[in-house]
């Protein structure tokens, strides 16, 4: 059997019985074939004798017992090779493990900083975002009070409480200040902003309603004009049906007899504004006629910590509701009272994100809401939703007999708002930004 061997350029068959390796050797006489490869051919170039094959032979040989003594120094080498990493590692390995130690420690606090920081914000003052329910950006876990009255929160709460009888004069409230071109301009970077954290995936309709809103706000026709912001694409009408948000509403009423028990608690009547002030928590609002006062849980997306200790069971049942808005400066809670006789004027709300939702507490007669020219009437231990961007009005034309009309009032998201959309809204106008 012959065996090839490629030598300066030619191919050499060797009659050999062993397989043979290269050699650099070449003897030119009679006897085997010689060929040669020229481009991609093979040509025949010459003879040899046999005796080629078996100086072949001898070199092959050689050259065999020359390489298995190479591959055992080889196979040494790499054994000492293995062993000396191996010490190393040995005697580097509780530097390693240190090393390992701080790097952990700075991706626990790179992740605690992210999510403080950048994830869907949380309501200030005592919310956190609860995802178990409706979704990103959906309801709120209210944790305690005592916690929800640090930094800003706390200090609005206790300016209100203190003065009593102090009207909202604040520059960041967003029911006081016209939406201009500053405004559209700081949510435009503030929706741009999400999207480079998060993402821009089910941002169609909330991007448009930033990028337009100057205009949404100034061609919307008078029946319907939130004074802040507009989403557009949203079904809209005066009043909703309560299976528009059936699991609140349905807990609200359930709870009924605690929020009635609770609002007599903090309860008192009022004196006339010529007065001293109100009792600690209320808030006096402006009307034409008559008193409008308020005890506020949650005032534009802040909790108010004093009012919170004072009413546990109403802060629970907001804690156990899906929709309530509980993360930005919609979402409102509190005890609305209104004396007999007064007149709240005709007014929008910021925004048709929202429904909002009175349970009747307390609901004499000649008491009557207004949403977009539809008169509708409390019923005590039942519920209202409407949206309050349409012009609303309300009054109580009972005598003084009759007591006051009270509702406890909850801001909840409109039903066709989805999950990110709220969450992106959560964040553009998250308090204090």
């Amino acid at each position: 059997m012959y065996h090839f061997i490629l030598t300066d350029g030619y191919l050499l068959f060797v009659p050999c019985e062993i397989a043979v390796h290269r050699t650099d050797a070449l003897c030119k006489s009679e006897g085997e074939e010689i060929f040669r490869w020229t481009g991609n051919q093979c040509v025949k170039s010459g003879t040899t004798n046999r005796s080629v094959g078996l100086w072949v032979y001898r070199a092959v040989s050689q050259s065999v017992a020359a390489g298995d003594t190479a591959m055992e120094w080889s196979l040494e080498r790499v054994r000492e090779l293995v062993a000396g990493g191996m010490q190393s590692m040995r005697e580097c390995e509780s530097s390693a493990v240190g090393t390992a130690f701080c790097l952990l420690l700075l991706f626990v606090w790179y992740c605690y900083r992210v999510g403080r920081e950048h994830s869907a914000p949380t309501l200030r003052g005592g919310y956190s975002a609860d995802p178990g329910r409706g979704g990103g950006g959906g309801g709120g876990a209210l944790i305690s009070p005592e916690v929800g009255g640090r930094g800003k929160g706390r200090q609005a709460a206790c300016a209100e409480e203190q003065n009593g009888f102090a009207y909202c004069h604040s520059p960041e409230c967003f029911r006081c200040v016209h939406a201009g071109e500053g405004l559209n301009q700081r949510l435009y970077h503030s929706l741009q902003d999400y999207a480079k954290r998060y993402t821009w995936a089910g941002m169609g309709r909330v991007h448009k309603g930033v990028r337009d809103q100057g205009r949404y706000l100034s061609s919307r026709p008078s029946i319907q004009k939130p004074e802040v912001f507009f989403l557009p694409d949203l079904p809209s009408a005066p009043f909703f049906s309560r299976e528009a948000q059936k699991h609140d509403v349905e807990l609200l009423e359930r709870s009924f007899p605690a929020l009635l028990a609770e609002f007599e608690s903090v309860y008192h009547h009022a004196p006339a504004r010529a007065g001293s002030s109100l009792p600690p928590g209320w808030k006096a609002n402006s009307t034409p006629h008559g008193q409008w006062w308020t005890f506020y849980l949650v005032n534009q997306g802040t909790p108010l910590a004093l009012n919170a200790r004072r009413c546990p069971r109403a802060w629970r049942v907001l804690g156990q509701l899906r929709t309530f808005i509980a993360n930005n400066v919609f979402g409102n809670a509190c005890f609305s009272v209104l004396s007999p006789g007064a007149l709240i004027s005709e007014h929008y709300g910021p925004t048709n994100v929202r429904l909002r939702c009175h349970l009747g507490v307390r609901v004499p007669s000649g008491c009557e809401l207004v949403v977009g020219g539809e008169p509708q009437c409390w019923s005590e231990g039942s519920c209202l939703l409407f949206d309050d961007s349409f012009l609303h009005t309300a009054f109580h034309e009972g005598s003084a007999e009759d007591g006051p009309r009270v509702v406890f009032m909850v801001d909840l998201w409109h039903p066709n708002v989805a999950a990110a959309e709220r969450q992106a809204l959560d964040y553009i106008f998250t308090p204090g930004r």
